[in-house]
């Protein structure tokens, strides 16, 4: 445990491009579970910021979409059912029913970080994707994907700090 109350292994500073970005990556990985850590069910699906539909619930269903999506569908080729959204409601990782759960939604989320941790084992961070597996017919770099991935936790986490300030008053980077 940190000083900071959070289960989070800080970043090498000194490490080589690859341990440094999975670093990175997880270091944002962990922070996100921490935001989420010891609230109660009707705590993680509260959107204490209207009108935005955030909820902590919701960033981690689309947490897992985008682990999914970056590492598995981009990188690998693979061709997988969605989990939340669709093309006809884009948004659906934000949206949820009673019936949807934290546990559920936790559960499929560290699988999907696990199983984007097998899909760039062993691969060179120059692999680079294939233009059919994007809508665009882009190619991306693994590491472009590590980077991507580094700036969407980033981003969110920025997120779950002021929900989690909403919910319960804590705070903390």
């Amino acid at each position: 445990m940190t000083s900071d109350g959070s289960h989070r292994a800080e970043p090498s500073t000194t490490a080589n491009e690859r341990d440094m970005l999975d670093g990175w990556l997880d270091y944002h990985r962990s922070t996100l579970a921490w935001k989420c850590e010891e609230l109660t069910e009707e705590q993680v699906r509260l959107r204490p910021l209207k009108p935005s539909e955030l909820s902590l619930l919701g960033l981690v269903r689309h947490m897992a979409e985008v682990e999914r999506y970056w590492f598995r569908e981009i990188m690998l080729g693979e061709d997988l059912p969605e989990l939340y959204s669709t093309r006809e409601d884009v948004d659906g990782d934000f949206r949820f029913a009673e019936s949807d759960t934290w546990a559920a939604a936790e559960r499929v989320w560290q699988t999907e970080v696990e199983l984007a941790r097998q899909a760039a084992a062993g691969r060179s961070l120059d692999l680079l994707s294939d233009a059919a597996s994007h809508h665009r017919g882009e190619v991306f770099s693994l590491r472009w994907v590590y980077t991507h991935m580094i700036e969407e936790y980033a981003r969110h986490n920025g997120h779950a700090d002021l929900l989690r300030e909403h919910i319960d008053g804590s705070t903390g980077e």
